[in-house]
């Protein structure tokens, strides 16, 4: 049994252990939480698909993912990878992780061969002040929220750091529709491999996103009584970067109703490159209804 990284180690939690040549099982959560958080998922799927490709030059494009069961940080974490197609250009892989013999998550991934094409930006990035001028952290957003003693996580724990431009208040009643701003970045020095990166960024991908569905309506998503979750998610990637680095997170409310919310995000570098784009539906309920 892989034993658990420590905590802030992202390397670590990407070393997986092949079982066979198409099964792998997962380092746990460097955290103190009960459920696996679902950038790890994502970050440790896209890891056992990239060891199934026919050579390393291929990176992945886009994934398509769906969160089924939580997982339980105290229990390994296995991923069986199915080989969907293999072409001149593209790899396509389905990826099932596993506890107890049970599926919790499952994913598509498709990779590609890197090539040249036309470059086109629909929204350019907000001009906002760069990392080195912003001190609040996701860490002390939380524990301003008070929160902090009664939730599993207070952004302490996890291997990335957030630093928030325009954090929502925590006075209830007004709703907040403007996108929501961070820098953010792994808090590990990663290696020059691009897979690192790309499961970097998915992983960077998961965090706060769905989080923030609840702030057109005037609620905040500490509310004691609110019980959300991820329910899929879906990436797509543009460009080579390093996650390791400070990137800008951009994160946009598109819709909520019928108990669900959808939000979507943009990572861009300091260059204003549109690195990657993502989005993600949640479950909108409260405790009283569940």
């Amino acid at each position: 049994m892989v034993g658990s990284p420590d905590n802030g180690s992202f390397r670590t939690l990407l070393e997986l252990a092949p079982i066979d040549t198409l099964r792998y099982e997962g380092p746990a959560a460097p955290e103190g939480g009960s459920r696996v958080f679902g950038g790890q998922f994502l970050a440790q799927a896209i890891c056992a698909a990239h060891r199934t490709l026919p050579n390393d030059d291929r990176s992945i494009h886009s994934l398509h993912a769906y969160f089924l069961r939580p997982g339980d940080v105290d229990q390994p974490t296995f991923y069986d990878v199915t080989a969907v197609r293999d072409g001149r250009s593209f790899s396509v892989r389905e990826i099932r992780a596993l506890q107890r013999d049970k599926e919790l998550f499952k994913m598509t991934a498709s990779f590609t061969l890197p090539t040249e094409g036309l470059l086109y930006t629909a929204r350019p990035m907000h001009d906002v002040s760069g990392p080195e001028e912003i001190k609040y952290t996701h860490h002390e957003f939380c524990r301003d929220m008070g929160r902090s003693n009664e939730i599993e996580w207070d952004g302490g724990a996890r291997p990335y750091e957030i630093l928030y431009i325009n954090p929502p208040s925590d006075e209830r009643g007004i709703p907040i529709v403007d996108d929501q701003l961070m820098w953010i970045r792994i808090a590990d020095t990663l290696t020059p491999e691009p897979i690192q990166h790309e499961a970097g960024l998915a992983y960077l991908s998961d965090s706060t996103l769905v989080d923030h569905v609840l702030l057109p309506h005037g609620m905040r998503w500490q509310d004691q009584n609110f019980d959300g979750t991820s329910l899929d998610h879906v990436m797509w990637f543009h460009q080579k970067t390093r996650s390791d680095q400070w990137l800008l997170f951009e994160q946009s409310v598109e819709w909520t109703g019928s108990g669900r919310g959808l939000a979507t995000g943009r990572f861009y570098d300091q260059d204003g490159q549109l690195i990657a784009s993502c989005a993600q539906e949640g479950l909108m309920r409260w405790r009283e209804n569940v």
